[in-house]
């Protein structure tokens, strides 16, 4: 597994943090490893999260407002699965 997390640090007009990037190449599915990433940035204040992976040469994404929980709760519901991965 190679993971690579950038925190990107773009200022709203309050100066406050608001973006972080995972990035994660491996030999098994990367969803698990990506909603752990968002799970860990949460606490910045994010007021939504997403996720994009490689399946076979098309790209499935999937974005949701709120807490990182919503995200989890629709990915219960959308089947996602590839090595390569973005949040």
């Amino acid at each position: 597994t190679f993971m690579v997390q950038y925190t990107l640090f773009l200022l709203n007009n309050k100066g406050i943090v608001m973006c972080g990037i995972i990035g994660v190449v491996t030999n098994r599915n990367a969803v698990p490893i990506l909603m752990d990433g968002i799970r860990r940035l949460e606490y910045r204040g994010y007021d939504s999260a997403g996720i994009a992976i490689l399946d076979n040469q098309k790209i499935d994404r999937i974005r949701k407002e709120g807490k990182a929980q919503e995200l989890e709760s629709a990915l219960q519901t959308t089947v996602m699965n590839g090595a390569t991965g973005i949040a």
